[in-house]
C-alpha cells in the first residue's frame, strides 16, 4: 500500500464543555460514522493477520487527531468545513444525544432548524493542509 501519511488527517473536535463520558460516547458514534461513510481511502488494510494467523481488524492509515474548542468556535469550525468540497465531514448535533432509537431522532432532527442546534462536536476527513488551516490551533485534548 502505497500513500502519503502526512497528506491527510481525520481531525475531531468537540465541545470543550463536554463531560468525559459524553465526549467519549460522541467521538464513538463520530468514528463509527465517518468509518461507514467516508470515502474508502482513509482506511488501510481491513484485515491484519499476525504471526499466529489471529487475524485483527485493519484502522484509518491517516493520523487522527482529538481536539476541543467551546461551542461558538465549535459551530464556526463545522460552517468552515462544509465549505470545503473536499472535506468529509460528520457533526453530532445535541438531538443525537438526546434521542434513543434512529426514528426519534429523524423525527427530531426534522423538526429543527440548523440555525437553532447545538453541536457537541464535528470529525472532518481531508487533506492536511485544509483542516490545519481551519483547526491548526485548536487545543489537543488532554
Amino acid at each position: 500500500m502505497d500513500y502519503e501519511y502526512g497528506a491527510k488527517k481525520v481531525m475531531a473536535v468537540l465541545a470543550s464543555t463536554l463531560e468525559i463520558g459524553v465526549a467519549m460516547n460522541v467521538l464513538g458514534h463520530m468514528a463509527v460514522a465517518m468509518g461507514a461513510y467516508a470515502d474508502k481511502s482513509l482506511m488501510g488494510e481491513p484485515l491484519l493477520p499476525d504471526a499466529s494467523g489471529t487475524v485483527h481488524s485493519g484502522i484509518a492509515k491517516y493520523p487522527v487527531i482529538i481536539t476541543k474548542v467551546k461551542p461558538a468556535r465549535l459551530r464556526q469550525f463545522i460552517e468552515e468545513a462544509r465549505q470545503e468540497a473536499e472535506l468529509f465531514l460528520v457533526d453530532f448535533p445535541q438531538e443525537m444525544l438526546d434521542t434513543r432509537h434512529d426514528n426519534d431522532l429523524i423525527a427530531s432532527m426534522k423538526a429543527k432548524a440548523e440555525p437553532d442546534m447545538a453541536y457537541l462536536g464535528a470529525m472532518a476527513y481531508g487533506n492536511n493542509s485544509t483542516l490545519q488551516a481551519l483547526a491548526g490551533k485548536f487545543m489537543l485534548w488532554k
